[in-house]
């Protein structure tokens, strides 16, 4: 009986301060709505401890049934800059050389990782880590696209550290599979790099292997040719003196070609006004003045290094071909060692990318992270239970009123009679139906 006098009283008071006149100060105001709010949290001490303890049950029965997940983390260390260009560039510049990398950081040469970031998270290669270890079937998913994007969910690429290095972190619900799938996910970059020419030998050796190819067709074809025209002719063989013209003339004809080849090669990367690009320009036009003395021609097909009346019809067609074959595999053979020299450029360079830390089976899960998730929920059901205590007491507080209090049941009666109409339409709808 002494606490619910007690707490009339307050209430009293509570309504007392509520009709309080205007002029009273606003720390006033803002202690005596203080003391109103502690005194209805209060009150209503044991709803809100229900709420709480509720929303703090449900989350341990939640982390309780959810799986538990581990991460397993590949770490790889990509190519170094090659700062020998650079340095030459910078000392022939001069005072130029710091304005010269203060625009080539305005143009948007941020973090060189962010190529090697972009290539780990292309379609190949996450397609070929969904295809490789069933994760459409793991997934449960019909198509690749939907696999690769779940994976997506469960695969982390970030190279954006201070170290330099790029961190790749796979999660899963088995942590052995987990670490299968982050070093399978470097396995299958290597597959796409080793198609991909990245640095300036790569793309030598891809430009080589490319004209070593058309050689080989080329050679070939030719061989065929000769072939055919032997048959045709009867003719197996041809004078030393005009051999001897024809290597001459193949081997010019070779050199000149191999030259141009050198020369493309090195203006993808060099100017019009490098050293070595000039010397071979040079060494370009001597070689076609060697073989215009010679009265050959940088066609296959025009030029005879022998005179029309001194060669026999049969004979100059045999003359032609065989010409040509010594012409392409000397070409071959140019290219071919270019080619392997290319290669050895490239591989001196290292590999594209170096394995730092491979990825083990994590000992420890990475989430759920059950403590936080309950301290969480507790605390979202404490302000659920703080919200509900003050806004039922503001519900009673208005019912108090007489003039809220008839707003409130003539709003009931309306959303009721509202109701019992639509019942009645659906029933006789029904009905009629």
């Amino acid at each position: 009986m002494a606490t619910e006098t007690r707490l009339s009283n307050l209430n009293d008071q509570v309504e007392i301060s509520l009709r309080a006149p205007a002029g009273r100060s606003a720390d006033d105001n803002d202690e005596i709505s203080l003391l109103d709010l502690l005194i209805v949290l209060a009150e209503r001490k044991r709803m809100i401890f229900l709420i709480t303890a509720g929303f703090a049950l449900l989350a341990v029965v939640v982390v309780l049934i959810l799986p538990k997940r581990y991460t397993a983390t590949v770490t790889l260390l990509p190519p170094q800059q090659n700062s020998s260009m650079g340095s030459m560039l910078a000392s022939q510049l001069g005072s130029m050389g710091g304005m010269a990398a203060l625009a080539g950081s305005s143009l948007g040469i941020k973090n060189p990782n962010d190529m090697y970031v972009a290539m780990l998270k292309s379609r190949t290669v996450e397609d070929g880590v969904v295809q490789r270890f069933g994760l459409m079937q793991e997934y449960h998913k019909r198509y690749l696209s939907e696999a690769r994007k779940e994976f997506e969910n469960y695969a982390t690429v970030d190279g954006s550290g201070k170290d330099g290095l790029i961190h790749i972190s796979i999660e899963d619900r088995d942590p052995r599979r987990a670490a299968e799938l982050a070093n399978g996910y470097v396995d299958q970059f290597r597959d796409l790099s080793e198609h991909l020419a990245i640095t300036e030998a790569g793309q030598r050796r891809l430009f080589f292997q490319e004209q070593l190819e058309q050689a080989k067709d080329n050679l070939a074809n030719a061989e065929e040719a000769l072939k055919e025209t032997e048959q045709k002719t009867g003719l197996i063989q041809v004078g030393s003196q005009a051999r001897a013209l024809i290597e001459a003339a193949a081997a010019l004809r070779a050199q000149i070609t191999a030259k141009e080849v050198q020369i493309q090669a090195m203006q993808t990367y060099a100017t019009g006004q490098n050293a070595q690009l000039v010397q071979a320009q040079q060494e370009l036009d001597s070689l076609r003045a060697q073989l215009a003395k010679l009265g050959g021609s940088e066609d296959s097909g025009g030029g005879l290094i022998v005179p029309k009346g001194q060669v026999p019809a049969a004979s100059l067609e045999y003359v032609r071909k065989l010409r040509d074959v010594q012409y392409y595999e000397t070409i071959f053979d140019i290219l071919a060692k270019q080619f392997e020299l290319a290669k050895l450029d490239e591989a001196k360079e290292g590999a594209l990318i170096q394995v730092v830390d491979p990825a083990i089976p994590p000992d420890k899960k990475s989430s759920p992270k059950r403590a936080l998730i309950v301290i969480a929920a507790t605390f979202v059901g404490f302000l659920i239970g703080i919200f509900l205590a003050l806004w039922k007491a503001a519900l009673e507080h208005m019912r108090e009123d007489p003039e809220v209090a008839s707003k409130l049941t003539l709003l009931r009666r309306a959303i009721s009679m509202r109701t019992q109409t639509s019942l009645q339409s659906e029933s006789s709808r029904v009905g009629l139906t």
